[in-house]
């Protein structure tokens, strides 16, 4: 096992530095020029080149990309050019933040979606069946900004449940600190039950936005898989031994048909955690998504592909860590 994680974290060098540097190369593609943002439209010609060669950008690219590998190697990601606070640090206060968000949607996911897809594939056919891939098919169709509008629209503008932007109401953000950056967690860390209830009220709306897409995936995956195993004969053999329904269904088909679902759920978690743009920026969640998305937008090239690297480092490690579960969910499989 131990040689098969140092072959595969090996393996994984080569991908990391072709993501360095497609990010590389296409930022520099886009129009613009970080120098003149920051400086704004009363900055000088001599002003912008002194601060392109401050920033190094007035140099070949080639050699921009050496420094930058170079940084990489020492585990220096650089500053902000707009705001100069390191990137490390940006990542560090913001990582929790969307590591909750995604915790909170792929659980929504699991519990509605495995269910469902199980339900689907025990009465295949069946009005529930159609209900449940009808709902999927919506799910993975519609628009996530428009969602998230609309269910701000309902819950937050209109019946005025829940709160429609945030981590955290403002009266009570000032007052609290922050243990581990995942404000549930500390909650119930502080026992600050008012805190814990305001931040998942917060949570709900995002979540459920972005849960809807892996929900329906999620679902048709573990229907798919589901119905492969329940036409197998040990399937007809644990029911004519006269075995629960129930005990046939959840012991041994799902059991089989896990290592599907598991990938399905290892990719979608690990989409998730690299930050939703679309969700973090409507909800006004101060994630990595919406981070990264404010440095395309100034142009701040250490943000974007110091961000970028980091979801996919995380990414990587996530799919290996589904990998490694394979041997759990099935004791046939063995690494080498």
């Amino acid at each position: 096992m131990f040689q098969y994680i140092v072959k595969r974290l090996l393996g994984l060098l080569p991908v990391l530095f072709g993501i360095t540097l497609l990010v590389f190369i296409f930022l520099h593609l886009i129009p613009g020029d970080p120098a003149t943002v920051l400086l704004g439209e009363r900055g000088t010609p001599e002003q912008v080149e002194v601060l392109r060669a401050r920033l190094g950008l007035n140099q070949p690219l080639p050699l921009q990309y050496l420094a930058f590998l170079w940084s990489l190697l020492r585990f220096d990601l650089g500053n902000s050019i707009i705001s100069g606070i390191p990137i490390i640090d940006e990542i560090r206060s913001r990582w929790p933040a969307t590591f909750e968000l995604s915790v909170v949607a792929m659980l929504v996911a699991l519990v509605i979606g495995i269910p469902a897809g199980i339900l689907a594939a025990v009465r295949k056919n069946s009005w529930l069946d159609n209900f449940a891939m009808s709902g999927s098919l919506i799910g993975v169709s519609l628009p996530v900004y428009w969602l998230g509008l609309m269910l701000i629209y309902l819950f937050a503008v209109y019946l005025k449940w829940l709160p429609p932007s945030g981590r955290i109401s403002v009266d009570l953000g000032f007052g609290f600190k922050s243990i581990t950056g995942v404000y549930v967690l500390d909650s119930l860390l502080r026992w600050d039950f008012v805190a814990l209830r305001d931040a998942i009220a917060h949570l709900i709306l995002p979540a459920l936005t972005l849960g809807t897409i892996p929900l329906a995936i999620i679902a048709r995956i573990t229907r798919s898989a589901m119905l492969e195993v329940l036409s197998q004969d040990y399937i007809r053999t644990a029911r004519a031994k006269g075995l629960p329904e129930y005990w046939v269904i959840l012991k041994h088909a799902l059991k089989n048909a896990f290592l599907p679902i598991v990938t399905t759920i290892g990719l979608q978690f690990g989409t998730l955690l690299g930050g939703a743009i679309l969700t973090e920026t409507i909800f006004s969640w101060p994630g990595i998504g919406s981070w990264i998305y404010t440095g395309i937008l100034t142009r701040d090239y250490p943000i974007v592909q110091g961000g970028v690297i980091f979801v996919a480092v995380t990414f990587v490690l996530i799919n290996l860590a589904v990998d490694i579960s394979y041997a759990f969910f099935d004791p046939r499989i063995q690494y080498r």
